[in-house]
């Protein structure tokens, strides 16, 4: 499951032509919050170095917990302790 880090994992959704990055979504800790979590899709999303954004909004990698396939598989997760 856990191959690469998690920028790593992203890129290879949004660049290799061989996978559809709309089929994949992030959970990420939503501002740091215990327990308050939030999807957003992959395609929604732009990679920078330290951070991704969201729009105008800059979010730093570490709070991503999953990377997850529309049909429930998760293809990286973070050791953090689980939610």
């Amino acid at each position: 499951m856990r191959k690469g880090s998690v920028k790593e994992v992203l890129a290879k959704i949004k660049y290799d032509p061989r996978e559809r990055e709309g089929d994949y979504y992030i959970v990420i800790e939503h501002r740091g919050a215990y327990g308050d979590v939030k999807r957003i899709p992959v395609e929604m999303i732009e990679l920078g170095h330290g951070y991704f954004f969201v729009d105008e909004t800059q979010i730093p990698y570490h709070r991503i917990l999953r990377v997850v396939r529309k049909d429930g598989k998760v293809v990286w997760e973070t050791r953090k302790r689980e939610l």
